[in-house]
């Protein structure tokens, strides 16, 4: 059974929502992966919002370029937390996902990562999740400890070296 869903209009939103997939896995927390297109198959959108609280998901994750109708749509049915990854895009370089996502009406919010942050929105849900599982949180402040010993070595070898020889 899912925890989480990771959702995309398309396939090439693939490796932005794989960065989620990646996250997910490194935490050990189970997710389904699917291409839904509300636009061009929206019986099937629709079953999918409408089941996935029912099928014991938390969190869906979900991709969007240019109008990004799926993570408001997903929220508008979804009872639970959506996360938006606004895509880029060619004509307007992402803006129109992130402001499509991101400019939700009241009632139906949507939490929204950076044009092509998919592993934050794989850690925002993470987060999300870690509130009621203490196994969950203890791996996450384990990640956060291991960040900042790889900026330590980082700056540590900087001194040492200099910037020429990084």
């Amino acid at each position: 059974m899912a925890t989480v869903g990771i959702v995309m209009g398309s396939d090439s939103d693939l490796q932005v929502m794989g960065k989620a997939a990646d996250i997910l896995d490194r935490f050990g927390v189970d997710y389904e992966m699917r291409i839904i297109s509300a636009h061009r198959e929206p019986d099937v959108f629709f079953e999918y919002a409408r089941s996935a609280k029912d099928s014991g998901m938390k969190v869906i994750i979900a991709g969007a370029g240019m109008a990004a109708h799926l993570p408001g749509m997903l929220a508008a049915i979804f009872p639970l937390p959506v996360i938006g990854v606004p895509m880029h895009t060619t004509s307007l370089g992402g803006r129109d996902s992130l402001y499509s996502i991101v400019q939700m009406p009241s009632g139906i919010p949507v939490a929204t990562v950076a044009i092509g942050g998919g592993a934050n929105a794989g850690l925002l849900a993470v987060r999300m999740l870690a509130i009621s599982d203490s196994n969950l949180l203890a791996k996450l402040e384990d990640y956060t400890r291991e960040m900042e010993q790889e900026v330590m070595r980082k700056d540590a070898r900087l001194s040492e070296r200099g910037y020429r020889d990084y």
